[in-house]
């Protein structure tokens, strides 16, 4: 298992370096359009910029755009318990806990770090899942803070809307107007590189955010020592989420990537550009940890 995680871990630096990569050449398609370099760097330095404030303020933004509320532990003590005692058993600090008012069964974790994480579930996912389910989707979601994964996924998220918003500005209003002028194939180009970039770097998004699930399910199955319970819960949470979705807009859109399981409804094209594995996949890999053959 060791092995498959760095295989892991470099396949996300991999994806990384080529979103960069991307953002850099829509700098570059501007300098070339406008004839000055500085472009190249204003755009590397919105990058980091925009990257630093959505990890920074993650937790924050995503307990807003949900609409969470605190857990009370005389209302749901089974919460408290379980992440209290998953948290010291990888001895690190209790995060915060909420609930979202939404019968879409779900959960997910975000924060800057593990001194500054939170975990929310909805109010459905606790009506789906028992207890032992429910510890089993808790450690993954543990799992994506430890691993650092909400960083990740921030950056990942910043570079890749950088790149679209941009890329969308230079084609309405002719980033490559200098370079039609002198070359026309070279213009032609230009605009297939701006038409063609935030595609790439969508399917990029979500290649990372693929592996890191996956990163998840292992070593969240490791913390909680029972990816048979994890197993299950992805079972119910594949009828769940078809049956009660969550409601797409700007703001549940912000954190659906974040979520155990796909959110919103999509079957088709949809379903291949989700942000999630399929959970077939992700089911036989859990089983297949647990020593289960089918």
């Amino acid at each position: 298992m060791g092995k498959k995680r760095f295989s892991n871990s470099l396949k996300t630096g991999m994806l990384f370096a080529l979103m960069w990569a991307l953002l850099l050449l829509v700098g570059y398609l501007i300098a070339y359009g406008t004839g000055s370099s500085a472009f190249i760097w204003i755009f590397a330095a919105i990058g980091l910029i925009s990257t630093f404030y959505s990890y920074w303020n993650s937790d924050k933004i995503a307990i807003r755009s949900m609409n969470a509320y605190p857990v009370d532990p005389g209302k749901y003590p089974q919460i408290v318990r379980i992440v209290t005692e998953l948290s010291q058993t990888a001895g690190q600090p209790v995060p915060r806990m909420y609930i979202a008012p939404t019968s879409a069964p779900n959960a997910f974790a975000t924060g800057r770090n593990p001194q500054n994480a939170a975990v929310c579930c909805t109010e459905g996912i606790l009506q789906l899942l028992d207890e032992r389910e429910l510890r089993g989707v808790l450690a993954h979601e543990l799992m994506h803070v430890y691993n650092r994964d909400i960083l990740t996924s921030s950056v990942a998220s910043a570079i890749g809307g950088l790149i679209t918003s941009v890329a969308q500005m230079l084609f309405f209003f002719g980033g490559g107007r200098r370079d039609s002028d002198n070359n026309p194939l070279g213009g032609v180009a230009m605009v297939l590189l701006m038409l063609l970039a935030p595609i790439a770097s969508m399917f990029t998004q979500m290649a990372i955010s693929r592996t890191r699930e996956f990163d998840a399910d292992e070593t969240g199955a490791e913390l909680a020592r029972d990816p048979l319970a994890l197993a299950s819960a992805l079972k119910k949470l594949e009828a769940g989420t078809v049956a009660r979705p969550l409601q797409s807009n700007p703001q549940t859109e912000k954190v659906g990537f974040m979520m155990i399981a796909n959110p919103f409804r999509g079957k088709g094209l949809k379903h291949l550009f989700s942000t999630h594995p399929p959970m077939d996949e992700r089911i036989a890999r859990l089983e297949e940890m647990a020593g289960y053959s089918r």
